[in-house]
């Protein structure tokens, strides 16, 4: 299975300047990519492009040369850098961690998940709390391709090692292509198999 942009362009309408310009890509099945570049230069943007959350201007988004299903679960997911945005403040985090899937309690523990946040609401748990349930939610066996939004630049050390453990071992054993957003050039060495830097379109940005 293959994700792939092709020419994609966006800005936000027609007086403001493009954030990406034909921008395209491809990530395999199993492959780690990283798409590099400081603030400013689009990567969030195109990370929501490619998950199925905002549309380009022009170019497409295919999934096996297929465009992205618009209903049901989307094998292709995105974790954001603030997982609080991903999450419903009404639903406690059992309601959301079962959303897609339930989890082996083999994937909590690895995650660091302990039993009693389950019954928290949203609102009881650190950053670093709530970003464990986004990635364990996000890698249902229908996850073929996960997006990774600069999603340990606001945790602890210990817990960002914690997460890209597992993250790695997932990717390895079940074949999990992982884009990883970031503007830590280092993380993308260690963790990614190529890297991608975009360019800077608008100096003023």
């Amino acid at each position: 299975m293959q994700l792939k942009a092709e020419h994609i362009d966006f800005r936000y309408n027609e007086k403001s300047p493009w954030i990406l310009k034909d921008v395209s890509l491809s990530v395999e099945e199993g492959e780690r990519v990283a798409i590099v570049g400081p603030s400013g230069y689009g990567k969030s943007t195109l990370a929501r492009i490619l998950a199925g959350y905002r549309k380009p201007v022009s170019g497409q988004v295919l999934l096996d040369e297929k465009p992205l299903p618009g209903k049901g679960y989307c094998p292709v997911q995105l974790i954001y850098q603030h997982p609080e945005l991903a999450v419903n403040p009404r639903w406690k985090m059992g309601k959301t961690l079962t959303e897609a899937w339930q989890p082996p309690k083999e994937l909590l523990d690895r995650m660091g998940i302990e039993p009693d946040w389950l019954t928290r609401w949203p609102s009881e748990l650190s950053g670093g709390e709530l970003q464990r349930f986004c990635i364990a939610r996000a890698l249902s066996p229908k996850t073929r391709f996960l997006i990774c939004d600069e999603i340990s630049t606001m945790l602890d050390v210990i817990t960002q090692a914690q997460i890209w453990q597992v993250l790695l071992e997932e990717s390895e054993k079940n074949r999990l292509g992982l884009l990883v957003i970031t503007h830590n050039i280092t993380l993308a060495q260690r963790v990614c198999d190529r890297i991608i830097e975009l360019p800077r379109l608008n100096k003023d940005l």
